[in-house]
């Protein structure tokens, strides 16, 4: 860890007065977190073998990435895979989070993609990297490059070795490679990595531990002006009828009120309170009298939302019904012997990131530049281009670090208020919401309503199972070109629906996703941390366990039975090796870690659910078992211990696999216990942390978490966890004390009504 002293502290901690004034300077602001060399003496260019990183004449190996920052620490990975593949030394490597430019491609970070998409294109940028300095290296040494290696970021042949820095101020490099090139490439075989999966120190933490980070709320422009938005009592066809700002005027600061007018249909039914602070903004919007018209969703209730949904279930015409390759269940549950049905429900739940959304908009020049913190450019681009009615080649979204996204900030519309605002005035807009803006403005994770079916054989064999899951559809609403076909080639949102499609062989399996139109339309449902799988792992693990109790099976072994990696459950070459067996493998020993079938004292149960994370195609393959007390007398639940095993392949970058399994465990934790809300006239009931009550530090469990050590390729981490915390505790629960629960949160009067 790098160390500073207490005026490099001081120095660092005052560069929260930066101007980010990139459009008037030319700069481009980057996170260069380590200490840069003081030795300036050439003037050679620096090297860029391929877009994704360059060396500069000082030995600085400095990786462009395209993934947001906020707290994964997605740089140290990524540039380690790049760093270990080129044999860079660690202490040279930088990373610069880039803004957006199409030559980047697809700019996402969400979905536990980022490591698992960036692995291949890292590693073999890197391998490019290190044939070129080989190369270079040969030449500068006067050598066959047959005879020379690298390591430490040198060129070595025999007695004789050459440093990246010197081969960059010998000058002269040229070489670049095609995409063919580079997929020719060979990667080293895992024996010999010397970064990848070894302790090294993260190469952002002294930027953030010293307040040198830069976040999206950190950001200035001479000259701006600062916006409060008004929002419409309904997300969806606002329209003012009328402003009146007269109290407004008598505020000091306050400037101007402004209508929006969207062509995107973003921001519809927005005003924005312009002021010369924040605060002398947010206290005219106060005073501000604005009439609306009533929209079609002003009187929608949760109970209206799930209503609709159970009845879009009833409905067999309803809905797409997923190609699991055996979905005619209908023979499967006439001849069965036994059959167990159920409903689960999950409540509305909201993101609330520490760091309020916030946006800074202006045109410069014809060019419009938006700085915000962001997890998807790609998608948010298009939405400012047909809000300011620019092509987006005119747009530029510059880079920040994010203080908290979970999801919430893959939705970038608070940027378009900005950007619209800015132009409706003529002047940089800064407007930053507060945490009741932003909660009625949330793009919340949709309640949702699941129906479950399993059907048993004479001997208890399981040969049919269905799961029918209504709910607000986020990739309809956002980027319906996202959405692949189902088995009758109609589209379906997998975002709403991943989890579902298990690795247990049931035999007839059915999967049918219904988008509930009424959720659509009443708000603009969002991706939240673990997205579907955050409630369809909620109803097919509870249920599982209740299929489990309901033919007198340990549930352990149950699931076991069930995990036969057979069919399409075999799993495929690269991302799913070895399918369901890896699965049934971290049941085993998780439920082995937590003492599975040992006693318990009374009012203590464990339970345990697994998942195979978010998506098919991109398997983790992760266990929790959770120890809870119940106290009958109050139907209190106190989780004590969560252990989860996890199999991710390859584990890049240990420290922040850890911090990611944690911090994705109690937001589960949270999810299942403490945090949602519910509609009530057409929005959120719950504004702020003091009715919306996450987590608390008190009831933080103990945490067991472990991998196994695989060599396979890495897949995600973010968001597995999320999803099999809330089964485990609720079949904690009823192992504890006999309380079925089918909806999350699990409130103490829920449980004790169950235990009656």
């Amino acid at each position: 860890m790098t160390r500073l002293n207490k005026s490099e502290v001081l120095t660092a901690l005052s560069r929260r007065g930066f101007l980010v004034a990139a459009g008037a300077t030319g700069v481009a602001f980057s996170f260069l977190t380590a200490c840069e060399t003081g030795d300036t003496k050439s003037d050679a260019p620096a090297y860029e073998p391929t877009q994704w990183f360059s060396i500069d004449n000082n030995g600085i190996v400095t990786v462009n990435v395209i993934r947001a920052e906020m707290g994964q620490h997605v740089g140290t990975a990524l540039a380690r895979i790049l760093a270990d593949e080129l044999e860079a030394k660690w202490e040279d490597v930088r990373i610069h989070h880039v803004d957006s430019d199409p030559k980047w491609g697809l700019m996402v970070t969400g979905g536990s993609w980022s490591v698992w998409q960036s692995y291949p294109l890292y590693s073999k940028a890197g391998a490019a990297g290190r044939a070129a300095m080989i190369e270079a290296g040969a030449a500068a040494l006067g050598v066959e490059a047959s005879t020379c290696t690298i390591s430490d970021g040198e060129v070595v042949s025999g007695g004789k070795k050459v440093s990246f820095k010197d081969i960059v101020r010998k000058g002269g490099l040229t070489k670049t490679f095609t995409p063919e090139e580079i997929d020719a490439l060979s990667i080293k075989p895992v024996d010999q990595r010397k970064l990848i999966g070894k302790p090294v120190t993260s190469l952002d933490v002294v930027a953030k531990t010293t307040g040198a980070a830069q976040y999206g709320i950190d950001a200035k422009v001479e000259g701006m002006v600062y916006g409060y938005p008004i929002i419409p009592p309904t997300r969806n066809g606002g329209q003012v009828n009328y402003v009146m700002d007269p109290a407004a005027k008598e505020i000091k600061g306050y400037l101007e009120t402004v209508v929006l007018k969207d062509p995107s249909n973003t921001v519809p039914g927005w005003a924005v309170v312009i002021g010369e602070t924040w605060w002398a903004a947010k206290k005219a919007a106060e005073a501000v009298i604005l009439e609306y018209q009533a929209t079609p969703t002003t009187e929608v209730s949760e109970k209206d939302i799930q209503d609709h949904g159970r009845k879009l279930i009833k409905d067999a015409k309803q809905g797409v019904v997923l190609a699991t390759g055996a979905t005619d269940t209908a023979a499967a549950f006439r001849s069965a012997k036994t059959t167990i049905e159920a409903e689960y429900t999950t409540a509305t739940a909201l993101h609330f990131p520490m760091e309020p959304t916030n946006a800074l908009a202006f045109e410069k020049d014809g060019k419009w530049e938006i700085h915000t913190g962001n997890q998807w450019q790609s998608l948010v681009l298009p939405w400012l281009a047909a809000a300011l009615e620019v092509p987006e080649t005119d747009i530029v979204m510059k880079t920040y670090m994010l203080g908290g996204g979970f999801g919430r900030r893959l939705n970038g519309d608070y940027a378009v208020g900005a950007a619209l605002a800015s132009k409706a005035i003529g002047k940089p807009v800064k407007m930053v919401l507060s945490r009741e803006a932003d909660s009625k403005f949330d793009s919340v994770r949709s309640p949702s309503v699941q129906k479950m079916r399993m059907a048993f054989d004479k001997d208890n064999n399981v040969i049919g199972m269905e799961q029918h899951v209504a709910c607000g559809w986020p990739t309809q609403v956002m980027i319906p070109v996202f959405m692949p076909p189902g088995e009758d080639n109609k589209p379906y949102d997998p975002f709403a629906i991943n989890g579902a499609n298990h690795w247990y062989s049931v035999g007839k399996h059915k999967v049918r996703a219904v988008s509930n139109d009424l959720a659509n339309a009443t708000f603009r449902p969002g991706w939240l941390r673990s997205v579907g799988p955050g409630f369809t792992n909620w109803a097919l693990e509870s249920f599982m366990d209740e299929a489990a109790h309901k033919v007198k099976a340990d549930p352990v072994q149950f699931r076991i039975n069930l995990l036969k990696a057979e069919g399409a459950n075999a799993g495929t070459a690269p991302n799913s090796v070895g399918g369901a067996s890896r699965q049934a493998n971290v049941v085993k020993l998780a439920a082995e870690k937590a003492g599975w079938g040992g006693t318990l004292p009374a009012g203590t149960g464990l339970g345990l659910a697994t998942s195979f994370g978010q998506e098919r195609d991109m398997p983790t393959w992760i266990a929790c078992v959770a120890r809870v007390n119940v106290d009958k007398a109050t139907g209190k639940v106190k989780v004590e211990k969560l252990t989860l095993v996890a199999d991710a392949g390859t584990i890049v970058d240990p420290d922040g696999a850890l911090s990611q399994m944690q911090g994705a465990a109690l937001w589960g934790l949270s999810l299942a216990l403490h945090e949602g809300t519910e509609f009530e006239n057409g929005n959120v009931k719950a504004l702020n942390l003091g009715a919306y009550t996450p987590l608390r530090l008190a009831d933080v469990p103990e945490l067991d978490i472990s991998f196994v050590e695989s060599s396979e390729v890495p897949v995600g981490l973010g968001e597995p966890a999320t999803t099999v915390v809330g089964p485990a505790i609720g079949n904690a629960i009823f192992n504890a004390c006999g309380a079925r629960l089918r909806h999350i949160p699990i409130t103490a009067a829920a449980v004790k009504a169950a235990m009656t």
